[in-house]
């Protein structure tokens, strides 16, 4: 769980002729304290805004941590970026939203503008964030017109006002009618925990007891325009994720839950991985730090592949990412709907991914697309079956005797002592499962056997365990 960050007492401001924070009726909304007990469990709390105002710094602040991409630069938020937060034992889910523009004509930005709309009728309270420094603005006053008619609560955040003498500047926005505006400084911290204090009365208590169960995560992973977000869209069966044509599209890694027959998956969508050579410093380069560390905090990768451009040699970089941070993995060959009636297509892929992933032998591959229906069940399936081995622990005793029919069909050559007295393994941890390999004489045999032996006992054992 994340516990939103909070601010030292020393950081708060006293403001003259602000009210109780239990009186806040934003929009003209009735009080808090009458309504708290209509919500769902774990809120959502939805920050919007133009571009640019400083919406993922506050989502970082609150959260505690840099989770959101943030830039100078506008746009750099596109899609909804969500997390489960805890304030002062209060429970809710954040959301960030891309910069509102209602006038964009850009596909991209107009994708964003859905976004923001369709988190803002799934929110039970919102957060407007506008630039105290720029002033209002006419994109301002049109988010407020938008705002206006709903029947939830919304806080008026008026950000980058950094000291007391920064305050009049707020003269402006009470044109917008709002009678509690919070004036606050997302990089600072300034006033942020006033601005939650006044969420709280809306928010429900943490139980005490949280009995919360495993939930799998499962990071989708791959070059940029292979069909990343196409797939997680398809998978929670909404337009949860913005899909564009253009490269890059994709920045934050998106996580969604999604719960199938009983059981509760993660999705993270991420950014798509280019050559090193090619990553523009600045926005892709934090994107793809952020895909690796999306990546490093999995249970399951899902390697997307492109079915038409074939195996490339940064589909191999990434394999190789996925096999170093000791993931598990499942290989979905996309788009293979536009090759599906090739009967030579089938097994020249196949050969090309045995020549490119020779250290991915045990895992399985899935031809199929993202837009069928079908392909789903059967990408379950392998994920599931994946959790599983990747949660598994296996006896030492059987080990021991796998161990020993390998060194038996392929014998160390020693000049002295027992072959197949040299080894003993065992599995000292899982998630992902880790083994150790005691080796008497590691000295006399060569390297380049034990290199071969660890590699071929895991991969055999993926099937010969599971």
């Amino acid at each position: 769980m994340v516990r939103a960050s909070q601010t030292s007492s020393r950081q708060k401001r006293s403001r003259k002729g602000s009210k109780p924070k239990t009186e806040s009726r934003p929009f003209g909304l009735p009080e808090a304290e009458e309504s708290k007990d209509l919500l769902p469990h774990k809120p959502v709390v939805v920050i919007v805004g133009r571009p640019n105002v400083g919406k993922s710094t506050l989502f970082n602040r609150i959260v505690g941590h840099r989770t959101a991409i943030v830039d100078d630069v506008s746009g750099v938020t596109r899609d909804r970026n969500m997390t489960e937060c805890e304030y002062q034992n209060h429970m809710f889910t954040l959301v960030d939203t891309g910069g509102l523009d209602l006038n964009a004509e850009d596909v991209i930005v107009s994708q964003i503008k859905d976004q923001t709309k369709t988190a803002m009728a799934e929110a039970d309270l919102v957060i407007a964030v506008m630039d105290g420094r720029v002033g209002l603005s006419p994109l301002d006053r049109e988010l407020a017109d938008l705002l206006r008619p709903i029947t939830k609560p919304v806080f008026l955040a008026i950000n980058k006002i950094d000291t007391p003498k920064s305050e009049p500047l707020l003269a402006d926005f009470y044109q917008l009618g709002v009678k509690d505006i919070f004036p606050i400084s997302a990089e600072g911290g300034m006033g942020v925990d006033e601005l939650l204090e006044a969420l709280l009365p809306y928010l429900p208590l943490a139980p005490d007891e949280s009995a919360e169960h495993e939930i799998s995560r499962i990071a989708v992973v791959g070059r940029p325009n292979v069909g990343k977000s196409t797939l997680v869209n398809a998978i929670l069966g909404e337009q949860r994720l913005i899909v564009s044509d253009i490269p890059g599209t994709t920045r934050d890694p998106i996580d969604s839950l999604l719960t199938r027959q009983g059981q509760s998956y993660i999705f993270t969508d991420t950014a798509g991985i280019r050559r090193r050579g090619r990553i523009d410093r600045g926005i892709e380069g934090y994107s793809v730090l952020r895909a690796m560390r999306a990546l490093g905090r999995s249970d399951v990768a899902v390697l997307v592949l492109d079915g038409i451009e074939g195996v490339t040699e940064q589909d191999t970089k990434i394999a190789g990412l996925i096999n170093k941070q000791g993931r598990g993995c499942v290989i979905l060959v996309n788009k293979w709907d536009v090759r599906e009636d090739d009967p030579e297509a089938h097994p020249a892929y196949n050969l090309a991914l045995s020549r490119r992933f020779p250290f991915f032998a045990h895992v399985p591959v899935l031809f199929g697309a993202a837009v069928q229906s079908e392909t789903l069940p059967r990408l379950f399936s392998k994920i599931d079956q994946v959790v599983a081995f990747f949660a598994k622990r296996i006896q030492t005793r059987k080990l021991n005797l796998f161990l020993q029919l390998l060194l038996e069909k392929n014998p160390i050559s020693l000049r002295r002592g027992n072959p197949k007295k040299s080894m003993f393994i065992t599995q000292v941890a899982t998630k992902p499962p880790t083994f150790a390999l005691f080796v008497k004489g590691a000295e006399k045999i060569p390297a380049a056997y034990l290199r071969y032996k660890i590699h071929f006992v895991l991969n055999t054992a993926f099937k010969e365990f599971h």
